[in-house]
């Protein structure tokens, strides 16, 4: 389904704002640099929060995907 293959996955379904982005922020904190974070979550304002996250803190979104409801963000961690 997906061509990015995580070196984390982070299950978030069914947690709402701020819980996506903690679990996010911690999963990062432990990843090596260049690693690569999935994060899958059905909150609807998980797409903007996790964009404005990265954004914030410099790591690299490669991917959203939008599948049956849920976001499967693909991020590397770049420091």
């Amino acid at each position: 389904m997906h061509e990015i293959e995580a070196d984390v996955v982070v299950d978030c379904l069914g947690l709402f704002c701020p819980e996506p982005i903690l679990r996010t922020r911690l999963a990062i904190d432990s990843a090596e640099v260049g690693q690569i974070i999935e994060v899958i979550a059905d909150d609807p304002s998980a797409e903007n929060d996790i964009k404005a996250w990265a954004k914030h803190t410099g790591h690299e979104i490669l991917k959203i995907d939008k599948v049956d409801g849920e976001f499967h963000f693909f991020i590397r961690k770049v420091k």
